[in-house]
């Protein structure tokens, strides 16, 4: 039997500790709204501006007790302070889009016009964005003042040019540093938001990534047609009083738009780093009639060597219907062997860690120019 004081007593809350069994929000807890209105709400404002902010949440009923008990059973996502999406979007969502949101955010709680720039705007065009840091935004400022230092984001200042690209004018990131004016062709609507042009996008890039980097992200803008060679070697005649583009003109010099992923890019820059000839991307194979039959990732035609980069994406990319990944692994090899039978060359495969050696992969590669001389 239960003593009356102890039934009198105020008993402690049960806090749940277990993730898929979360707390249900009522409508008291919610706010003075209706919880589906307000969801649609929500979910209309996500599809305009990627993300909601506290104060727009708080104008449709929801106090701040709901938005603490909403995100922290994961109905919610707090992006960044004050911004948020719905968690069921967000779970969906690979570290590129998730990118993307949290860059969105950024431009909607600015308290004046930005660009996307550099790697957030490489980000709107697909880019990979290879080993690349993903939590810092960056935006290019068109009034030529540096905004507030902000953790997560770096504001870099440019003029917008009515008359065209002055790109020896003065501008900068809210270091002080000049980073180049932009033109009225160096900014354009993607996804619903202001970025930066490929062509300036890749530009950029070069001042801000290692050559590898740099020469990866570019390398996939040329590829998918988002800028040329030509628009690049332009554009960056105009950038000399820029910072950090010591390394640039080396950047467009080894870019080719005939790779076609981040390890064939990452294969030639191997190639660069240790003295081989160049290999020549995609390499078309010929038959017997002169009919265009395969394609070979990098080859040395003199030479009498061709390359293939093994990667999970590439099978993946290049499975067909019904058809497992040893399948496409089986079908692969006999695509293999008959290119040699065409041509009489050598094939060499690599892997994603024989890029992380560069020396015994160029020994490896060596070896093979020289079995095929002979």
């Amino acid at each position: 039997m239960i003593p009356p004081a102890a039934a009198n007593r105020p008993q402690a809350r049960v806090v749940r500790r277990f993730p898929h069994a979360p707390e249900r929000v009522t409508a008291g807890e919610v706010g003075a709204g209706q919880p589906q209105t307000m969801d649609h709400q929500l979910r209309a404002l996500i599809e305009l501006h990627g993300v909601f902010t506290r104060k727009e949440a708080l104008a449709l009923g929801y106090h701040d007790r709901a938005i603490a008990l909403l995100v922290r059973i994961g109905d919610w996502v707090r992006v960044r302070r004050g911004a948020y999406v719905l968690g069921d979007g967000w779970a969906g969502l690979g570290a590129n889009g998730r990118y993307g949101v949290l860059c969105r955010a950024v431009v909607r709680q600015a308290n004046t016009d930005v660009v996307l720039s550099h790697l957030s705007s490489a980000n709107e065009y697909d880019a990979p964005l290879w080993d690349c840091d993903l939590t810092t935004v960056h935006v290019t400022r068109p009034d030529e003042r540096a905004g507030r230092a902000e953790a997560g984001v770096v504001q870099h200042r440019g003029v917008i040019a009515r008359g065209g690209v002055t790109g020896d004018q003065a501008c900068g990131e809210a270091c002080g540093e000049a980073c180049g004016e932009a033109g009225d062709e160096d900014v354009e609507v993607r996804n619903g938001v202001s970025v930066m042009s490929a062509t300036r996008t890749a530009l950029e890039l070069t001042t801000l990534l290692d050559v590898e980097h740099a020469l990866v992200e570019i390398d996939y803008l040329l590829h998918n047609g988002h800028t040329t060679p030509e628009k690049l070697r332009a554009r960056y005649e105009a950038m000399t009083y820029w910072p950090r583009t010591l390394t640039t003109d080396l950047v467009l010099r080894l870019a080719d738009g005939r790779s076609e992923s981040v390890g064939e890019s990452r294969a030639r820059f191997l190639c660069w780093t240790q003295h081989l000839p160049a290999p020549v991307p995609n390499y078309p194979i010929l038959d017997e009639r002169g009919l265009d039959v395969a394609r070979v990732d990098l080859a040395w035609p003199e030479l009498g060597v061709f390359l293939e980069f093994d990667g999970k994406v590439k099978y993946q990319r290049h499975l067909r219907e019904g058809e497992s990944v040893v399948d496409c692994v089986l079908r692969e090899k006999q695509r293999e062997s008959r290119i040699c039978e065409l041509t009489g060359w050598r094939c060499i495969r690599i892997v994603w860690a024989d890029l992380y050696k560069p020396v015994e992969t160029a020994d490896r590669i060596r070896r093979l120019f020289r079995t095929a001389a002979a």
